[in-house]
Parts: structure tokens; sequence; C-alpha cells
């Protein structure tokens, strides 16, 4: 077995064991390579590898850190990201990576109950817990009902207060559908995992007191730093 494996699964079975904390940061490449009479070189794919299973994260300028555990996210009636991470003692946050207005295709039209071709707009959006990129989202929303949202959400960094600018000020779900995909470069990215990775993917749809769909959204989360929980 290469030098560069055998060093990632002695770390990964120190991870199982406790030796290492999840969110703690791991000893730096010289430490580790002198532990294991190895070049830097060959520490730096044992990481690399460990990334690639999920177990570690690296972030430029600070080190390389154990995964937390998988965070529970419980999907029901009232499904709010800031709400759910939060409660559960995590430091959450929010950013707006695009914005642009599209047209509604026949999906689209249907689950947002508007017209072939209504003008959508559409977010792109960045979800953290502890710093750390846990979803991926695209919401669409009807443009006509909530002009300028992509500047709201910019400034909230919340689809609550967002919506609540327009008069809505409670909406609950109306739909989960919970499929898997693998990560591609965008989603890699953004997410900080490898490309291939597993996915976790919600597509929902939820609705204001009356009844009628406010946004549609497919949320892509990285499947090993989560566990959704269905309540029933």
């Amino acid at each position: 077995m290469s030098l560069w494996r055998q060093i990632a699964d002695e770390i990964e079975q120190s991870i199982a064991r406790g030796t290492f904390q999840p969110g703690t940061r791991l000893p730096g490449e010289i430490e580790i390579a002198e532990r294991f009479g190895v070049n830097r070189h060959t520490v730096r794919r044992a990481i690399a590898a460990l990334a690639e299973r999920g177990m570690v994260r690296a972030e430029r300028g600070s080190g390389t850190f154990i995964e937390q555990r998988r965070i529970p996210y419980p999907i029901k009636q009232r499904t709010r990201f800031s709400e759910i991470i939060g409660g559960a003692g995590h430091a959450v946050g929010a950013r707006l990576t695009a914005s642009s207005v599209e047209a509604a295709d026949a999906t689209m039209a249907k689950r947002l109950k508007i017209k072939l071709g209504s003008k959508l707009l559409r977010l792109e959006l960045l979800r953290h817990a502890d710093r750390i990129p846990l979803c991926a989202a695209t919401t669409w929303l009807d443009a006509h009902r909530f002009p300028n949202a992509a500047a709201f959400y910019a400034a909230d960094r919340s689809i609550t207060r967002t919506l609540a600018r327009f008069g809505v000020r409670n909406y609950t779900r109306k739909s989960t559908h919970v499929t898997a995909e693998t990560a591609e470069a965008g989603d890699a990215g953004l997410l900080r995992i490898a490309v291939g990775r597993p996915l976790l993917v919600v597509n929902s749809v939820d609705i204001d007191e009356a009844d009628t769909p406010v946004l549609a959204t497919q949320a892509r989360f990285a499947a090993d730093r989560l566990e959704l929980v269905i309540d029933s």
C-alpha cells in the first residue's frame, strides 16, 4: 500500500477513535511529515484523500479541520434554515451568489401556479453552518409579485425577512421531494467538496396563508454534513 494511503487511513482511524475531535484543526503538514517520516508532498496527497472522503476540509490561511458530524435537518410544515441550524447551536450564514430573471417553463409554471412564460426571479443562495458551506440553493419567485427581491435578500440574507417585506409573514411547506445526485464543478466549488461527492437534493414548494405558492426551491446539501429528518 502506498505511503500516502497508509497515512490517510491512520488519520481516519484516529478521527473514528476520537483522537481528533470534529471542528478541531489537524496538525500541520510538517508535524505529520515528521511523525511518519515522509515528505510534505506525501502528506498533502493523504490530506487530499481525506478531503475526498469528507473527513476533513482545508481553509485557506487557517489550516485543515476535522469535519463536523452530520447536522440533523428536519423537514416539516414550517421549515426555516436559520431556525433549524441556529436552534441547534450553530452559527448561521447565508449570501446571494447570483440572481437573474427568466421565463417560467412548464414545470415552474405548474409548481408556482402562474402562466407559462411569466417572469420569474431566480436567486442562487449559499448557506453556512459554523462557516462550513452546507447548502447551495436555487429559489424561484414570481417576479411580478416580488420585485427587487434579489436586492432585499442580499441585504437581509433571509428568505423569511425578504418575504415579510412583501406582506408574506407566514408561509408553510406544501411539498417536498428528496433525491440524490453527485456534485458537479459549480456546486462542488461552492460547497468546498470534491467533484463527484454525494448531494442530497430537496425540491420544495412553500405557500402563503391563502394557499398560494410563494416560492419553489431546489436545495443541494453536502450529504456527509447533514441528515434529513422527516417530521411526520
